[in-house]
């Protein structure tokens, strides 16, 4: 075959974007189906108890309406399944959080099913609830294991020991709130039943592993449910697993013998979907005078539902990011009458790296040192949480480059000095991390004997770019131009591969593609180059590939650097500027990575300055579940955004040398800001986010302490 330029690497434009642009690309809800219903769901309105009566009447009175479901009629699902308990929908009277799915109406039409659903009475026996997070919650415990595997309590030396000797020590807390996934498309499902035969079109991150849940919900073999996510509008961890609405869809469909739609309003998504917990983290260091660490001790408490154990990897960073020798990370865990919270980009680092990163400013601040040099100064040669070399590890490079970039050279270390007008400015930064997870993955290569190719994968694109990447990927691996190359992802029946989250999915599917289509060279030399009339075909799994690979510690790092300026008198801020350097392995598209690169940044504004779920102690829901109450940072809220990268090259990850990038951008994001917030006012706030309210106390106290140096108090 002809040799090609090469076009990993090179600045493509999304291969969908025509489609999305025209509106041709079909997202789940978009597809046509004849015959097809609507279900609408009721909704519990307390948060702790059982559900007594349900009278269906009103509704089943009203035209279009074809069956009401609740925990007395809906059809069993399998008992045994090896799910959470919040998918068991409508199997139980029993009430675990406010908006919990207790019954449902299936009508000809979405306005019916509607309107039945709110004439559907409901009696309830409700019981005490408890919604809120304390620190000192009398319930609390520490978890065996978190999300990551790790165990929810390591030390390595004496930490107090450590702590207590240390020349220099800090110890403050640090809150985050419950912030909830928004993605553009909202959850979205349509079920449809052939005999035993179940087919989703599922707003879904991974339609292998929801193809799985669902057959065991169903008690259905694997192969028995098709689902198919062709396109996707964001997902951000909320759409790793099918949530109750997709159940729901499915039972039905099954009551009623026909295909059913559903699609979550954005007040629903509030109730229905994960959230991210809220932390409370306690982080003491101890250190030399020369900035050398000595002890870390960081604790986090977070919530978990009564029904189901989530305990996100909150302290995990913590232990391998800077050369400590004594370190101690627990987390600890409150049930709560709440629904269970989940997974959200870069689930566990991004609360945890900001009390980290915050922690480290504050170190620094104490020991009057450069928060850059801090860094540097405590940079580890081996992980020091497994013992393990890294396969790269380009923090330092990272710092060097972004403070070079930002211009951190001209910053005046005084807090609370630097005036434009009536502004107060700041410049902060902090550190990011992600570990660099892949998965097997399995791929299908295909030559055709009119010199075309088709490779299949059961990928999924949310919104990433990662059908460009993945085109680029098998493009190069068979040496051929992309027009004669065709991509198939989005459907559980393209075989075994991981969902879109962690960070995972281009890395591992890159490893799959680029092994499937190396294979079929060979098998197209076999036939003297020449494919025969009935094509060829090759299935690569990389299982043996990934499990066999180096005992190394692999992570991607970043450097954030923001400018941050806070009106003296109103206490509004605005932040000017955000840069961002990252090491990530090998950059398969500019174009699509800077992009997945600023998107991170802006959530991580999003987070550090906006973004709140506020619980209602009360009703035991959230006060705020629409964008009218709930905030989001645009682009409009940060005019200069850079996000650069380094040229890091590590032959010890995969074939492609790629590192996944999604979740990287948004860890440190939010520390830099406040580290930005204190170096404008000289008041620190730990707790996010930074709205005007804690802006205003800030200038408060600023003004406090300028009027008690003015009298000569101490």
């Amino acid at each position: 075959m002809t040799t090609v330029e090469q076009t990993i690497g090179a600045p493509l434009t999304r291969a969908d974007g025509p489609q999305k642009v025209t509106g041709a690309a079909r997202y789940a809800y978009e597809f046509p189906i004849p015959d097809i219903t609507y279900v609408w769901p009721v909704q519990s309105t307390i948060a702790r108890g059982r559900v007594t009566e349900v009278d269906p009447s009103a509704a089943l009175a009203l035209p279009g309406v074809l069956a009401v479901l609740d925990s007395g009629n809906a059809p069993r699902l399998n008992a045994d399944a090896e799910v959470g308990a919040d998918l068991f929908v409508l199997q139980s009277p029993e009430v675990a959080y406010h908006g919990q799915i207790v019954a449902a109406v299936v009508a000809t039409s979405l306005e019916s099913a509607r309107e039945a659903a709110a004439a559907v009475a409901l009696s309830y026996a409700p019981e005490p609830h408890d919604v809120v997070l304390r620190a000192d919650h009398e319930a609390v415990y520490v978890p065996e294991r978190v999300t990551d595997g790790s165990p929810g309590f390591v030390e390595r030396g004496d930490v107090e020991r450590a702590l207590a000797a240390a020349a220099v020590r800090t110890d403050a807390t640090y809150t985050t709130p419950v912030e909830h996934v928004s993605p553009m498309e909202p959850h979205a499902t349509i079920a449809a039943w052939e005999e035993d035969r179940l087919t989703l079109h599922e707003a879904s991150q991974g339609p292998h592993m929801a193809a799985q849940v669902m057959a065991g919900l169903f008690g259905l073999d694997p192969g028995e449910v098709e689902v198919v996510a062709e396109h996707i509008g964001g997902g951000f961890g909320a759409k790793g697993i099918p949530r109750s609405p997709a159940v729901l869809a499915a039972l039905a469909a099954r009551v009623v013998r026909r295909p059913v739609k559903i699609a979550l309003t954005r007040q629903q998504m509030f109730a229905l979907v994960p959230h991210r917990a809220p932390t409370i983290q306690r982080i003491r260091l101890g250190a030399e005078r020369d900035g050398r660490l000595t002890a870390i001790d960081h604790q986090s408490v977070q919530p978990r539902s009564r029904i189901v154990e989530f305990a996100d990897q909150t302290t995990s960073s913590t232990r391998m990011m800077y050369a400590a020798p004594d370190v101690r990370t627990t987390v600890k865990l409150a049930p709560l009458d709440i629904m269970t919270p989940a997974w959200f980009r870069a689930p566990g680092h991004t609360p945890g790296m900001f009390a980290l990163e915050s922690a480290v400013d504050e170190l620094a601040t104490e020991l009057g040192m450069d928060p850059v040099e801090l860094r540097i100064r405590n940079e580890p040669e081996l992980d020091p949480d497994t013992g393990k070399a890294f396969s790269s590890r380009g923090l330092v490079a990272c710092l060097r480059e972004g403070a070079a970039r930002f211009g951190w050279e001209r910053r005046d270390p005084a807090p609370g000095v630097r005036r434009e007008g009536r502004w107060l400015v700041g410049t902060g930064m902090a550190a990011s991390h992600h570990p660099d997870y892949t998965r097997p993955s399995t791929a299908t290569a295909r030559a055709e004997p009119d010199g075309s190719f088709v490779v299949r994968i059961g990928a999924v694109d949310i919104g990433t770019g990662a059908r460009t990447a993945l085109a680029q990927v098998a493009a190069d691996a068979l040496g051929v131009p992309l027009t004669r190359l065709r991509l198939e992802i989005g459907r559980a029946s393209l075989g075994m591969a991981p969902f879109a989250g962690g960070s995972m999915g281009t890395s591992s599917w890159g490893w799959a593609v680029h092994k499937a289509c190396r294979a079929l060279l060979e098998e197209v030399r076999g036939y003297a180059g020449v494919v025969p009339d009935g094509g060829l075909e090759v299935v690569a799994d990389t299982t043996e590939d990934v499990q066999t690979r180096a005992e190394l510690s692999r992570h991607t790092f970043g450097a954030q650097f923001a400018q941050v300026r806070v009106d003296g008198d109103t206490g509004e801020i605005r932040v000017d500027r955000m840069l961002g350097v990252f090491a990530a392995g090998r950059i398969l598209n500019p174009t699509t990575a800077r992009s997945q690169f600023l998107g991170a940044m802006t959530m991580g504004l999003s987070m550090a300055l906006l973004e709140v779920g506020e619980v209602d102690p009360v009703f035991g829901d959230f006060a705020n579940h629409d964008f009218a109450g709930y905030h989001i940072a645009a682009n409009a809220d940060v005019p200069k955004l850079e996000a650069h990268w380094l040229d890091e090259r590590d032959d010890r990850l995969n074939p492609v040398g790629a590192k996944g990038i999604g979740e990287l951008g948004i860890v440190g994001s939010a520390a830099a800001i406040a580290n930005a917030f204190h170096h404008a006012t000289g008041v620190r706030v730990r707790d996010l986010p930074i709205r005007i309210e804690r802006s205003r106390e800030a200038l408060r106290t600023m003004r406090d302490r300028a009027g008690k140096r003015g009298s000569g108090v101490r």
